[in-house]
């Protein structure tokens, strides 16, 4: 179970943290990630870490502006998000897959149940 927190409503330029806490199945070797829907579009890939941390990947249009990172101790991936942009509003979806690259590249096999996220302008 992969249980998502620390959405919210904010102001253009703000910042928020995402935290994502796993349990059961999903173990410190897997590969982590966001995903975000926003209103009338398809899901769309935000950001992905390997399993040790070693490896970070981000879409183009958060790069620079996003953070991912993860505590394997506490089974759990964040997202930091700053200089917010009102097309960030989107419900945001914490995933876990055992090949990083499945995260970026595909759909990852494990899903959580979404936080939302409103940036006003």
């Amino acid at each position: 179970q992969l249980q998502a927190s620390g959405g919210g409503l904010v102001q253009a330029g703000g910042s928020l943290r995402l935290s994502c806490r796993a349990s059961g199945r999903t173990s410190s070797t897997t590969a982590m990630g966001w995903f975000r829907q926003a209103p009338g579009k398809e899901r769309e890939y935000v950001a992905a870490m390997s399993w040790d941390g070693g490896r970070t990947y981000y879409a183009d249009s958060v790069k620079g502006r996003f953070t991912i990172s993860r505590d394997n101790a506490k089974n759990s991936v964040y997202l930091q998000l700053n200089s917010l942009k009102p097309e960030d509003t989107a419900i945001y979806y914490c995933v876990a897959d055992p090949r990083v690259g499945t995260i970026v590249s595909s759909t990852p096999a494990r899903w959580g149940q979404g936080t939302q996220v409103t940036v006003s302008s």
